[in-house]
C-alpha cells in the first residue's frame, strides 16, 4: 500500500466514526406524547436528518439548513441550503423557517435539534436594529482575524436573534433534545454553531473583551449593539432550559481513536498528540514538523515506524489574497519544514470534505513536495506569505478532494514516519 492510500484509509475511518447513522443510533430519544419536531443546522445537518428519519419510529416534521451542495433527500424533514462561511438571504429565510417550526408547542411535544459545525453562518438572524449585512461584516471580520473558533462563536452569539440558546428558548414549553456533532476543540456543545439550543455563561462583556484582546475591528453599529443589553443571551440557569437534554454524539477525539485503531490494524503504531489543537496553522505545522524530524532522525519521542495523529481547529490570519483553507496552509508550512527529508509523508484535511472556500478537503505532503512545487514554477515561501497554499498543491496534483462527507468533526492530521 502506498503511503497516500494508508493516510486516506485513516481519514476515511475517522469520518466513518462520525457517520450520522453510527453516531445517532445510541442517542435516539423516546417518542413523546405529542408531536416530534426536528430542527438543525450545519454542514452535516442534512445527513443527520436523513439518518434520524431512518432510525425514528413514528411521525415527525421540521426543517434543517446546510451548505449549498450538501443536501440529502429526506421524506418528512425539509432540507434547506444556504451560504457558508458568509451568510446570505437564503440563510436568513432558513432561520425564519426553523423558528416557525417552533410555534404553538406544548409540554407534550419534543424538539430534536441536530447541530453540527457550520451552523453559525447558516443561521443568520440579525437582532433588532441590525441587518443581514451587519452579520456578513461580522463574519468576514472574524474569519480574517485569526481568532480561535471559540472566540468567534462567543462573539457571534451576541449579535443574533437565534444563537446562544435563543432557539431552544423559543421552543419552550416543549422539551428540547440537542444531538451535537462537535467540531470545536474541547467539545463544548455551547460553542458548536454558536449554540442555537445550548446557552452558556459567556456574556456580552466577555465578548467585548475578546474583541479587544484579539484586535478585531468591527463597525460602530456592531460595537454599539454589543454594548447594549439587547445583546444579552439567555443564561444557562434559565428555568426554561431545565428539562432539556444536550448530548455530544460525535467528536474529533472519537474519530482519532478510530483512526489510531485502524493504523494499528495495518501494522503501524499510532500516537495521538491531541484532539483539541488550536493556533495559527503555520505555527502548528512547525511544531508538528519538529516532532516528525525528531522521530525520523533520533527515534524519539516515538519509535518509528509511527503515524502521528492530531485534531482540533487551527486558524489563518489573512495576509494575502491567495486561495486555500487552514489545512492546506498547515501543509504548505509543513512541506517547507520537511523539505528534502525522506521517509515522512502527511495528510491534513477537514473532515467535512471542504477546506475553507475551495473544493478540496486538504492535501498530501512529503519531503519532495517543495522541490516539485519549484519545478512547477511555484515559490512555496511566497505562496505561504500570500495564503495561496491551494495553488501550490494544485500545481503538483497533490490536493485531496473527497467531496462532502456528511459530517464534521474538525481537522484531521496524520504524519507517517517510516
Amino acid at each position: 500500500m502506498q503511503d497516500s492510500d494508508f493516510l486516506i484509509s485513516l481519514f476515511q475511518t475517522a469520518v466513518q466514526a462520525a457517520d450520522p447513522l453510527t453516531s445517532l443510533g445510541a442517542h435516539m430519544p423516546a417518542p413523546p406524547k405529542g408531536r416530534t419536531i426536528v430542527i438543525g443546522a450545519g454542514k452535516g445537518a442534512a445527513q443527520l436528518a436523513q439518518a434520524f428519519e431512518t432510525l425514528w419510529q413514528g411521525p415527525l416534521s421540521g426543517a434543517v439548513v446546510t451548505r449549498y451542495g450538501y443536501g440529502a433527500e429526506c421524506q418528512q424533514i425539509e432540507v434547506l441550503e444556504a451560504s457558508h462561511p458568509v451568510p446570505d438571504q437564503a440563510g436568513l429565510k432558513a432561520s425564519q423557517i426553523l423558528m416557525q417550526n417552533l410555534t404553538d408547542l406544548t409540554p407534550d411535544d419534543l424538539v430534536v435539534a441536530l447541530i453540527c459545525g457550520g451552523g453559525s453562518s447558516l443561521l443568520p438572524c440579525p437582532p433588532d436594529g441590525l441587518e443581514l449585512q451587519d452579520e456578513q461584516l461580522l463574519n468576514s471580520a472574524l474569519l480574517a482575524s485569526g481568532a480561535p473558533i471559540s472566540v468567534m462563536n462567543a462573539i457571534r452569539k451576541h449579535v443574533s436573534g437565534i444563537k446562544g440558546g435563543r432557539l431552544a428558548k423559543m421552543a419552550h414549553p416543549a422539551r428540547v433534545v440537542s444531538l451535537i456533532v462537535s467540531d470545536v476543540p474541547g467539545d463544548d456543545p455551547a460553542q458548536v454553531a454558536s449554540g442555537p439550543t445550548v446557552p452558556d455563561s459567556i456574556g456580552r462583556k466577555d465578548a467585548l473583551c475578546l474583541i479587544a484582546d484579539h484586535h478585531i475591528s468591527l463597525p460602530d453599529r456592531l460595537l454599539a449593539h454589543l454594548q447594549s443589553v439587547k445583546a444579552d443571551a439567555p443564561a444557562p440557569d434559565d428555568p426554561r432550559f431545565d428539562q432539556n437534554v444536550v448530548q455530544v454524539i460525535a467528536s474529533a477525539g472519537l474519530s482519532l481513536d478510530a483512526a489510531a485503531q485502524e493504523a494499528e490494524n495495518q501494522g503501524i503504531p499510532a500516537v495521538i498528540l491531541s484532539d483539541a489543537i488550536e493556533g495559527e496553522a503555520r505555527d502548528v505545522a512547525r511544531v508538528h514538523a519538529a516532532i516528525a524530524r525528531e522521530v525520523a532522525k533520533k527515534n524519539r519521542p516515538f519509535q518509528k515506524p509511527v503515524v502521528i495523529l492530531s485534531g482540533g481547529e487551527t486558524t489563518v490570519t489573512l495576509r494575502g489574497k491567495g486561495r486555500g483553507g487552514r489545512n492546506t496552509e498547515f501543509l504548505l508550512a509543513l512541506a517547507q519544514e520537511l523539505d528534502g527529508i525522506e521517509g515522512i509523508s502527511a495528510l491534513a484535511a477537514d473532515t467535512d470534505g471542504i477546506d475553507g472556500s475551495e473544493d478540496n478537503a486538504g492535501a498530501f505532503v512529503d519531503g519532495t513536495s517543495c522541490a516539485r512545487m519549484r519545478a512547477a514554477g511555484r515559490n512555496p515561501a511566497a505562496d505561504l506569505a500570500a495564503n495561496d497554499a491551494f495553488s501550490a498543491f494544485e500545481a503538483i496534483g497533490d490536493l485531496f478532494s473527497p467531496g462532502p462527507t456528511g459530517t464534521n468533526v474538525n481537522d484531521f492530521r496524520a504524519i507517517l514516519i517510516r
